[in-house]
C-alpha cells in the first residue's frame, strides 16, 4: 500500500465514525467531540476527574491523555498502567480485574471514566467499565473493529471507528483525544 493510500483510508475512516449515545441514538461526529468536551470540562467543574484505560497502543493513549488533561487543560486525570499495579492485580486477581479493582479503589461517585478499546471486547475494559458504573461514573467509550462490540454500548458517549486495523483505530482514537484536549486547552486562554 502506498503512503497516500493509506492516507486516504484515514480519511474515509475519520468520515465514517460513529457515535451514539447511552440510549443508542446516532449523534454526528462534530457534535459527538462537543459533548466529549463538555463531559471533560464537567469534571473539572464539578471536582472530579477523569480515569483512562486501555490495554497495549491504547494503553499508551490513556497515559498520554491523561497527562495532556491535567497539565494541558487543567483537569485532574490518571491512567492507571503503573507497571507494579498491573502485575499485582493481574497476579492476584485476574488479568481481566485489570483495571476494575483500581477503580473500585480509587474512582469517585461522579467521575468520568474514558475506556479505549480498539477491538471493544476485552474483558478487562469492559469490567472497567463495569466498576466505574457501579461507583455512579459517567462513561466514554472509543472503539473499533465489530459494529456490534459490546462496549460500543456501554457508555453515555460512544465512539466507533470502522476498521479492524489496529493502526487505524488507535491513531484515529488518539486523534479524537487529542483533538478533544487542544480545543479544552484552547478555550481555556480565553
Amino acid at each position: 500500500m502506498s503512503i497516500m493510500k493509506y492516507y486516504t483510508e484515514m480519511h474515509k475512516l475519520v468520515a465514517g465514525i460513529m457515535a451514539t449515545d447511552g440510549q443508542a441514538k446516532n449523534i454526528p461526529f462534530p457534535a459527538a467531540a462537543e459533548r466529549m468536551i463538555e463531559m471533560i470540562v464537567g469534571c473539572r467543574s464539578a471536582g472530579k476527574k477523569v480515569i483512562f484505560i486501555g490495554n497495549g497502543g491504547s494503553a499508551a493513549i490513556a497515559s498520554h491523555e491523561a497527562l495532556d488533561s491535567w497539565k494541558n487543560a487543567g483537569i485532574r486525570a490518571m491512567a492507571f498502567n503503573d507497571a507494579a499495579l498491573l502485575t499485582c492485580v493481574s497476579n492476584d486477581c485476574g488479568y481481566e480485574a485489570v483495571f476494575a479493582k483500581p477503580i473500585e479503589m480509587f474512582a469517585d461517585h461522579g467521575d468520568l471514566l474514558i475506556a479505549i478499546s480498539s477491538s471493544g471486547k476485552s474483558a478487562s475494559i469492559i469490567n472497567g467499565v463495569k466498576a466505574a458504573v457501579d461507583k455512579g461514573g459517567r462513561i466514554i467509550t472509543l472503539s473499533g473493529f465489530q459494529l456490534s462490540n459490546p462496549l460500543r454500548k456501554m457508555g453515555q458517549l460512544n465512539l466507533y471507528v470502522p476498521s479492524d486495523s489496529y493502526g487505524h483505530v488507535e491513531i484515529i482514537h488518539h486523534s479524537i483525544c487529542h483533538y478533544v484536549y487542544d480545543m479544552i486547552a484552547e478555550r481555556n486562554k480565553r
